[in-house]
């Protein structure tokens, strides 16, 4: 059975496992999520569950969403993702999914939307080297320099250049899971997953290669 939930980054500790050994760990606030739709190959061309999470005001969700929610008999979610799994036979729209259903030593992948660090210029962004300050390039000691050639006269385009940092979509494999708390809906992460306290994560089984 393939293994998905969706939850929000608490932040880090430590703990201690059974040699003494310290082991760094991301706490995630997991679940419950219900199971909202189930899609199918014959209907939607692929086979993925959708999660809700989060409760939501029933006065907050518009008419289309009141009745995506009713058709499947679930209480209105703030938050809805799908988990594309290959076999979603186990899994039945109405079902709850909880933090227990991954256990201690699971491999995981962990996906989440890194820090949002605003406009950057091209040391912070791409890691540029500096120009130098004696002569020639006046108060930009920190500018990309010249990007432009003779031929054909223009900037090709993929040119690494100041913009929007962070805030991107990350996926980080192959973490392990080193403890669940069922009763208050934790599962401790080894390492750091993206993104800051309190931001949504998405949690399924790895595929080690």
């Amino acid at each position: 059975m393939q293994k998905g939930i969706i939850g929000r980054k608490v932040g880090m500790t430590q703990i201690f496992d059974e040699k003494g050994n310290v082991v760094p760990v991301t706490v995630v606030e997991a679940g419950p999520c219900a199971v909202v739709q189930k899609k199918t190959a014959e209907n939607d061309g692929y086979t993925a569950v959708q999660l809700g999470y989060g409760e939501a005001k029933a006065q907050k969700v518009n008419k289309p969403m009141k009745g995506h929610f009713d058709k499947a008999d679930v209480a209105p979610k703030k938050v809805l993702r799908e988990f594309r799994f290959d076999d979603c036979d186990a899994y039945n729209v109405g079902d709850i999914v909880k933090v227990d259903t991954f256990a201690c030593g699971d491999a995981v992948d962990v996906v989440g939307v890194s820090k949002g660090k605003g406009y950057a210029g091209v040391i912070k962004r791409w890691n540029h080297s500096r120009l130098k300050e004696s002569h020639g390039t006046g108060p930009v000691a920190r500018h990309s320099g010249s990007q432009g050639v003779i031929d054909p006269a223009r900037v090709f385009k993929g040119m690494k250049g100041a913009g929007h940092l962070g805030a991107e979509r990350v996926t980080v494999q192959n973490l392990t899971v080193v403890k669940v708390d069922a009763e208050n809906n934790l599962i401790a992460i080894k390492g750091a997953i993206p993104g800051p306290r309190g931001g949504l994560v998405l949690i399924s089984d790895s595929v080690k290669a």
